[in-house]
């Protein structure tokens, strides 16, 4: 015997209506227990939405381009008795629904063998409709020598999606012919090459962006170069977490006036009190690297100096002083950076913030990141000590007005008490938005910051 369950949005933090970008079932799909049943993504993070157990989906109450909170409906399963048991003891409601009835818009696909693939493609269909390879209707259209054009001059309907390089839902498709945009010139980042809402949205924000070049109002473009007139070249797309960053970073660049500070901190004494800690980490099973100690560091210069803790407002005529201390760290993942958030820093130990920061920087790179991970950070810092540099100088992530950069530490020699003595020196930097502070104030907060580095026990005891 079986019933109904329906499956609900989880807890996603403190957020609301969170963008569908993705519906991988239909109504008739046999799911197993954890196949994605609608993704949400949410800035940097994406989130999907897992079938709390085997059955048949009954029935999809979203689609792309829908937003959700924590507790709406997103479909209806069929599951065993027994499955519904178990789901009703965690508090999913177990009431039979009534069946939906058929649609002309959605219907489940019905396999046909191989070989008779192309038969069922040149199946009649009733007048005024065109069946598609997913199951959906679209209105019929003249054949001209025997091909049915699409519903614009400028984008072809795509009778087979399996086989088609710009598969899209029929909601996308719908709005790419009302604003005239042909599928075939965008580049799809959903699941296996599909072409999203938010795909078709930035297709149409960076057409906009270059019109304005063309009226000669605007910054010049860059021209389009043949590369490969000049040897081999590789077309490799940027990932979505990429093209996300790059477009942050740019409107970063081009709205915030950059200015960076640079400075040096004698870090020997930290170091080797990081050493003599190596046998407690091993035993909390934490790592303890030094960025731990700049968090601190820095959370306790930004109290001494808070309009670098800060945000402007709207009108750019009032400085916004966050009194928490939520850091954002870069953490570098093959997908490309992103930024999670470690909340009140000012507050926890080093241990609390070494675990912490093992915990986020695993699940960004498995990426795992939730919409409220990557969210609320009042201060930014990067570090590419474990990487390489001498220095850098990063982009602040407005809305922030600073964010901090630390590169390698090297050994030099320091001339002390009448001798050179070889000491751990640490170069960083400080980007900040000119709007919001000097250079004046900027070296104050370095050498504040290069005090505290150079004897750690001010800020731990």
């Amino acid at each position: 015997m079986s019933k109904t369950v329906d499956v609900l949005v989880p807890d996603i933090g403190d957020f609301h209506n969170v963008p569908v970008i993705e519906v991988p079932v239909f109504p008739g799909a046999s799911v197993k227990r954890d196949d994605p049943l609608a993704i949400l993504e949410s800035d940097k993070a994406s989130m999907d939405v897992p079938s709390p157990h085997a059955g048949r989906v009954v029935e999809v109450l979203v689609k792309v381009g829908d937003k959700v909170s924590a507790g709406a409906r997103l479909a209806t399963l069929e599951v065993e008795d027994e499955t519904a048991s178990i789901l009703s003891s965690v508090g999913a409601p177990t009431a039979p629904l009534p069946s939906p009835a058929p649609s002309s818009r959605w219907q489940p696909e019905t396999p046909v063998p191989p070989g008779d693939r192309g038969a069922a493609a040149l199946a009649p269909a009733p007048r005024g409709q065109v069946p598609m390879a997913s199951g959906v209707v679209v209105e019929d259209l003249p054949m001209t020598d025997g091909v049915r054009p699409s519903p614009t001059a400028s984008i072809p309907l795509v009778i087979d999606e399996a086989k088609s390089e710009h598969h899209a839902a029929p909601a996308v498709r719908r709005l790419a012919r009302e604003l005239g945009v042909a599928l075939t010139e965008i580049k799809g980042t959903g699941r296996n090459g599909r072409i999203v809402e938010e795909d078709l949205r930035n297709y149409i924000k960076a057409a906009m962006a270059r019109k304005p070049a063309a009226d000669g109002n605007g910054p010049p473009e860059l021209p389009a170069v043949d590369f490969s007139k000049f040897g081999p070249i590789e077309l490799r797309p940027l990932g979505r977490i990429r093209r996300a960053s790059a477009t942050s970073v740019q409107r970063s660049w081009r709205l915030v006036p950059h200015v960076t500070q640079y400075d040096e901190a004698d870090i020997t004494d930290l170091e080797a009190f990081r050493k003599t800690e190596t046998e407690q980490a091993k035993q909390r099973g934490v790592r303890l690297t030094l960025l731990a100690f700049f968090m601190k560091a820095a959370a306790a210069t930004l109290k001494e100096h808070p309009s670098f803790n800060a945000s402007l407002d709207a009108t750019g005529e009032n400085l916004v002083l966050k009194r928490y201390y939520h850091l954002g760290i870069a953490v570098d993942t093959s997908e490309g950076l992103v930024v999670p958030v470690v909340r009140e820093v000012d507050r926890k130990g080093i241990w609390e913030l070494a675990g912490e920061l093992g915990t986020l920087s695993q699940r960004a790179r498995e990426q795992k990141l939730t919409p409220a991970d990557v969210q609320g950070a009042s201060f930014t810092i990067s570090s590419l000590g474990g990487i390489g540099g001498t220095a850098f100088s990063p982009i602040v992530n407005a809305p922030e007005v600073a964010i901090l950069g630390f590169a390698r530490a090297s050994l030099r020699p320091v001339y002390r008490d009448g001798q050179f003595v070889p000491r751990l020196i640490l170069p960083f930097s400080l980007s900040y938005d000119h709007r919001a502070n000097d250079g004046a104030q900027a070296a104050r907060f370095t050498s504040h910051l290069r005090d505290l580095l150079a004897d750690i026990r001010e800020v731990l005891l």
